[in-house]
């Protein structure tokens, strides 16, 4: 048997990979986190065993899936977004090395991903943004050694903040010196979920925008002057007079 961790992306059913449908089709046993993965990912299965994560703890979570593979059982164990962010996958893996059990992860769809084509831009931009910064808030547990939200602002590219939004005033105040009171922000909450919503304005206005709308928790926040600049020089890629492979 296979343990499969499954992306299912941010939360739109068509948003998952066909292998990641697939594998929910036709597994036996999924695990799935249901406080962030709708029900309609997990249409069409034909599983005998079907356990929502959110209920259990870790050793519980280990304890089925030993089950599964005692019965010879697939798992499709179904995370949010893609299984390799934020998605405690680690923690499970581990344990599974030392029982011996096979697992294999199966990328899917990022909030930031999906978060930017709501948004209708390109997160990496000639001459403005060229890297990204996947990051969160240090709330509850406290950041490593150097990735404080400050240290990762300096470098003014464009960040993707998770579980953050409480905490925005706080976040604005950080970012201010290094990107500065004009540079746009967007908080998106629930991405492709049916109650999507967003705001897009500047650090200078974002909070109080925020605060109408009412967002509390499963929010991203993207910050960075690719959200609001056209003053960027075109690609390479398919520039006139740029030769390359396929066009000599």
């Amino acid at each position: 048997m296979t343990v499969y961790f499954i992306g299912a992306g941010p939360g739109d059913p068509e948003l998952i990979t066909v292998k990641g449908q697939r594998l929910i089709h036709r597994c036996p046993v999924i695990i799935y986190a249901g406080s962030l993965v709708p029900a309609a990912v997990l249409e069409g299965h034909r599983a005998e065993t079907v356990i929502n994560s959110a209920e259990l703890h870790l050793a519980q979570i280990i304890e089925a899936i030993q089950a599964a593979h005692a019965n010879g059982q697939d798992v499709a164990r179904v995370h949010s977004g893609d299984p390799s962010l934020y998605g405690a996958i680690g923690e499970q893996i581990r344990y599974l090395r030392e029982l011996g059990i096979p697992y294999e992860i199966v990328p899917g769809v990022t909030a930031a991903a999906a978060s930017a084509a709501l948004l209708g831009c390109e997160l990496t931009l000639p001459d403005i943004a060229q890297s990204v910064i996947l990051t969160r808030y240090a709330d509850k547990s406290p950041m490593p050694a150097g990735e404080s939200l400050a240290s990762l602002a300096s470098h003014g590219t464009t960040l993707a903040i998770h579980l953050g939004v409480k905490h925005l005033e706080k976040i604005v105040e950080e970012l201010r010196p290094h990107y500065g009171d004009d540079c746009p922000i967007a908080v998106v909450h629930r991405a492709t979920w049916p109650d999507q919503d967003w705001v897009l304005g500047i650090l200078d206005d974002i909070v109080a925008q925020v605060q109408a709308k009412g967002f509390r928790r499963t929010a991203l926040i993207l910050v960075g002057r690719v959200l609001g600049s056209d003053n960027f020089a075109e690609s390479a890629l398919y520039r006139a007079g740029h030769a390359h492979l396929y066009r000599p």
